[in-house]
C-alpha cells in the first residue's frame, strides 16, 4: 500500500489506517478478541500501519487488544490513542470530558502499559474540554513529548480557533475529525486551515458508520449497544430518506466496477495527498474490500461526477445526539 506524510509532521503511515473501535463494543457487543487479534494482523500483512484506538474504547479493552496485536510489530508500525474522556481507573465512565494537565499525564502512563510500548506515536485529545484552556492542554502534550513519552500532538473533532491556539503551543501533527460523502462539514473552514497551517486530517467514519456501505436500509435492526440506535440519522425515517444518496452512489462504483465503500474512501484519498482515512471493521471480507479503495485512482473528472451525482441531496437527521453534538466543532 502507498504511504502518506501526515501534513508537515514527518509522520509516515499507510495511504489507510484502520480504526478499531468496533472491536471492543459500541456496534454491539464486543468481536471475538483472539479473531480481532488475527484481524489485526492481517491488516499489518495487506500494508496498513496505522492503528487508531481510545482509551474510551472499552473503556481500556481496545488498547489492550492493540497492546497485545501489534507487540510483535510495534516497531513497523503507527498507533494513535486518545485522552479526554472522564473515565475512572476502573473503566467506569464518569460523564463529560476530563483534560486536565494531571489527568492527561495519568492517561498517557496508563496508555503507555495497556499498548506495551514505551512511546505513543500519535496523542489526540478526544473532544475539546470547555472547562481546560487548550494552552493548557497542548502545553501538557508538549511535555510528554519533550520526555519521549508521545511523539506527535492531535485533536479530535476541534474548531477552527481551538486549532490555531493549540498549534501555536504545540504544533499539532493531525486533527481528526468526522468526514464523509455524508458529512462534508470540515471542507467549510477546518480543512482550509489544516493546509494553511501544515496539519494532516484523519477522517473517521468514512464510511457513514456504516451506511455508505448500502448494507443498512429502513429495515435493518441494530443490536442492543450499538450506539447507532441513539443517532438520529440512523432512525428509521431518515434511513429511508438517505437511500437517495447510497443509491447514486451505487451506480456510480458500478461504472467504476468498485462497491460504495471503496469508491466512498476512495473520493476522500482524492481530496488531499496528506488525508488518511481509518475505516473501521470487524471482518476481513471488509478489510479487504476497505484496503481495495486504495487502489482506486478518481480524475478531476470521476470527482465531478461524483459531485453533481449527490448534488441537491440533503442528508436527514442529525449525525450526533445533542449532548455530543455540541462537543464536537468547539
Amino acid at each position: 500500500m502507498q504511504k502518506r506524510v501526515v501534513g508537515k509532521s514527518k509522520l509516515e503511515v499507510s495511504a489507510l489506517g484502520l480504526g478499531c473501535m468496533g472491536m471492543s463494543g459500541n456496534y454491539g457487543p464486543p468481536a471475538d478478541h483472539q479473531e480481532m487479534i488475527r484481524l489485526i494482523r492481517a491488516a499489518f500483512e495487506r500494508g496498513v500501519t496505522f492503528f487508531d484506538t481510545a482509551e474510551n474504547y472499552g473503556p481500556f479493552a481496545n488498547e489492550e487488544l492493540l497492546g497485545e496485536a501489534l507487540a510483535p510489530l510495534r516497531d513497523k508500525v503507527v498507533i494513535a490513542t486518545k485522552f479526554g474522556h472522564n473515565i475512572d481507573n476502573e473503566g467506569r465512565r464518569l460523564g463529560g470530558w476530563n483534560s486536565r494537565p494531571e489527568r492527561i499525564r495519568a492517561v498517557a502512563d496508563a496508555s503507555l502499559k495497556r499498548l506495551k510500548t514505551d512511546v505513543i506515536d500519535l496523542f489526540y485529545q478526544h473532544r475539546v474540554d470547555p472547562d481546560v484552556p487548550i494552552e493548557d492542554v497542548a502545553g501538557t502534550v508538549k511535555d510528554l513529548i519533550q520526555a519521549g513519552k508521545v511523539k506527535h500532538f492531535g485533536l479530535s473533532e476541534p474548531g477552527v480557533a481551538t486549532i490555531r491556539r493549540a498549534h501555536a503551543v504545540q504544533p499539532i501533527a493531525a486533527v481528526q475529525s468526522e468526514y464523509s460523502l455524508w458529512w462534508r462539514q470540515p471542507e467549510d473552514a477546518v480543512l482550509p486551515a489544516l493546509e494553511e497551517l501544515g496539519i494532516g486530517f484523519v477522517p473517521f467514519s468514512p464510511l457513514g458508520k456504516g451506511f455508505l456501505t448500502g448494507a443498512i436500509d429502513e429495515t435493518t435492526s441494530f443490536a442492543v449497544g450499538d450506539f447507532r440506535n441513539s443517532v438520529p440519522r440512523f432512525a428509521r425515517e431518515a434511513r429511508k430518506a438517505n437511500r437517495v444518496l447510497v443509491d447514486r452512489l451505487g451506480t456510480i462504483a458500478a461504472q467504476k466496477q468498485a462497491t460504495r465503500a471503496q469508491i466512498a474512501i476512495a473520493w476522500l484519498l482524492a481530496q488531499r495527498p496528506w488525508i488518511v482515512p481509518i475505516p473501521g471493521t470487524t471482518k476481513l471480507h471488509r478489510l479487504e474490500e476497505n484496503i481495495g479503495a486504495a487502489a482506486i485512482t478518481l480524475t478531476l473528472d470521476d470527482l465531478r461526477a461524483i459531485d453533481s451525482a449527490l448534488a441537491g441531496i440533503t442528508v436527514q437527521g442529525a449525525r450526533y445526539p445533542e449532548h455530543l453534538q455540541q462537543a464536537s466543532g468547539r
